[in-house]
């Protein structure tokens, strides 16, 4: 604990030292990739404004955290905070939309569901779906609603809750083996559907019977179009929404939404081998190579040309890795090379990737400690350095890492991002004590120690990217074919990367259970990150996350082929990842 206090002490000093050092950013703003002449680029709450030429470049002075603002008439506005490595921002600007603001209509009750989300502890009739926040006084049509205290626990399941309390509702199967509610509905009268059931957001064609009776917080039963329309196809039996007294609304939204509408995939999807055809001319000579001795000559000629660009080094470091397994050759190109590395927390956070995919877990800490004095006040750097001394073994100094960041938060020093990073930090900790609690605080401490217990059993996916500006659309396929589009990118989530800038963190999480077992696939378009260079994208899967029998598994990939859609990897829920 005291190195880390240490070296918390020293990145802060160095820090504010860094702070004080203006720099020229550089770039190209562009509207369908046609110049945008005259844009005003401005920093935010300074005195400093330029305005792009006649080929849309431009330059100006600014600060590490200070804000750019791109500005032009008919165009959305684009913010940006400059970071440690910013030198170069090429922005794509795209046409302003107008949209009506939320209102509440107080004639009518109407209600925003920010409203009805702080109401929802107090008001009994308000249920949480899928898809928002309802309540039942107020939606249109008739709702069937019933509340914990009117619920009579009697019964066995809920089958047998929805036979004997709700009129109108035909309930076929028991408790034991299972069985299908049916109600009136959009379905045909020839074919009925049974109804769909939506449980703390996630979606069950079957009846989930073994829900405990008791832990049922609401219930309310949906039979109209307009209550169901949301649901598509799968609704048209009806929905039936139940919100339990522990449940996460949140908890697998990514998945569930993926079976909701038509959506099912169409159009190109490229292989690896036909990404590597896009790949730099040193990518494809260095992928024909016969032979380890034919490589390295193939190396040794593009290097003479490409000595001083870092993601070359970088790239011939993972070939010789991935395809001929010489670990000393392509150690000795990182060494040879370090000082292109050195000061670029993006370039040293891509080779930090590199060790962990490849298992050099010594390495890919050394890594993230350069990281961590040259970002002190990004609050992944806690989550980076605690996770690489758990991959080391060494349990009670990850437990530290997460206690000095606790502390930092509970003493002012640093805020969290409350929405997306700390529900994933605080995830990564509790695990960390559930599953090495004897480790970290002794066998007899250990026993009186709570830990939440992780509500999720089921498959865990994590990604992080190295570079904090780049944009994709992340697309996540089911079984059966449909899909759920993650778009991260300033078009279409502004709010999401402005808080990412602001606390300083490149990763998501998504869950997926075991509710629709068989091949998942993860496809991505690159849609790229403001400057020429390539983005390095972490995938770690976490196969039964939240039990003793816990394994992950990683994977790096180089995203430098523009708006096409290609297929990162595909997993068999149980089984393993599996690349192609």
């Amino acid at each position: 604990m005291k190195k880390v206090l240490l070296l918390f002490a020293v990145c802060l000093s160095f820090t504010v030292i860094r702070a004080q050092s203006p720099k020229k950013i550089i770039g190209k703003v562009s509207h369908l990739e046609l110049p945008v002449v005259k844009a005003t680029i401005s920093v935010i709450d300074k005195n400093s404004t330029v305005t792009t030429d006649f080929d849309g470049k431009y330059e100006i002075l600014c600060e590490e955290g200070d804000k750019l603002k791109f500005e032009y008439p008919g165009l959305n506005t684009v913010v940006i905070k400059i970071e440690d490595v910013t030198r170069v921002l090429n922005v794509d600007m795209m046409p302003k939309v107008t949209e009506l603001d939320e209102v509440t209509v107080k004639a009518s009750g109407r209600k925003s569901q920010a409203e009805l989300e702080q109401e929802y502890p107090y008001n009994p009739r308000i249920i949480r779906t899928a898809f928002e926040y309802l309540d039942a006084d107020r939606t249109p049509g008739w709702v069937q609603f019933m509340t914990k205290e009117e619920i009579n626990p009697i019964g066995v399941c809920i089958l047998d809750v929805l036979r004997s309390q709700f009129a109108g509702v035909r309930v076929i199967g028991d408790c034991a083996r299972g069985g299908d509610v049916f109600m009136r509905s959009t379905a045909s009268i020839s074919s009925p559907r049974p109804a769909l059931f939506d449980v703390d957001g996630i979606l069950f064609t079957d009846a989930p019977f073994w829900l405990d009776i008791n832990n049922i917080d609401r219930i309310a039963l949906f039979r109209t179009v307009n209550q169901t329309v949301l649901y598509g196809n799968l609704g048209a039996g009806g929905v039936i929404v139940i919100n339990t007294k522990v449940g996460n609304p949140r908890l697998l939204g990514i998945v569930d939404r993926a079976r909701l509408r038509h959506n099912y995939v169409s159009g190109k999807v490229l292989s690896k081998d036909e990404v590597m055809e896009n790949m730099p001319n040193y990518m494809t000579a260095l992928d024909t190579a016969g032979t380890f001795e034919e490589a390295k000559a193939v190396y040794e000629e593009f290097n003479t040309t490409y000595s001083s660009f870092p993601y070359f080094q970088l790239d011939a470091f993972r070939y010789f890795n991935e395809k001929w397994e010489e670990e000393m050759y392509a150690e000795r190109i990182i060494n040879k090379n370090y000082h292109l590395f050195r000061d670029n927390s993006v370039l040293l956070k891509a080779l930090a990737y590199s060790y962990e995919e490849f298992q050099d877990y010594e390495r890919a800490n050394d890594m993230f400690k350069e990281i961590f004095i040259h970002r002190p006040n990004y609050a992944q750097s806690y989550l980076d350095m605690a996770n690489s001394y758990r991959d080391l073994g060494e349990k009670k100094m990850a437990a530290g890492i997460y206690g000095r960041y606790q502390y930092l938060l509970d003493e002012g020093f640093m805020e969290t991002d409350t929405i997306s990073f700390e529900p994933i930090m605080n995830r990564e900790f509790n695990n960390l004590l559930a599953l090495h609690k004897d480790v970290v605080v002794g066998n007899k401490k250990s026993k009186k120690l709570y830990i939440a217990e992780e509500e999720f059993k089921g498959t865990r996916l994590v990604f992080e990217w190295n570079d904090g500006e780049a944009e994709f659309n992340m697309q996540f396929v089911n079984p059966e074919g449909q899909y759920y589009t993650w778009k991260h990118s300033l078009a279409d989530s502004p709010e999401e990367i402005s808080r990412e800038k602001d606390y300083g963190y490149n990763i998501s999480e998504y869950l997926v259970d075991n509710y629709l077992p068989g091949t998942w696939r993860v496809n991505l378009e690159y849609l790229g990150n403001k400057s020429l260079s390539p983005t390095y994208l972490k995938a770690t899967v976490y196969y039964g996350y939240g039990t003793k029998r816990q394994t992950k598994e990683t994977k790096v990939f180089r995203l430098g082929v523009k708006h096409v859609n290609q297929e990162l990897f595909h997993l068999n829920i149980g089984a393993q990842m599996v690349t192609e």
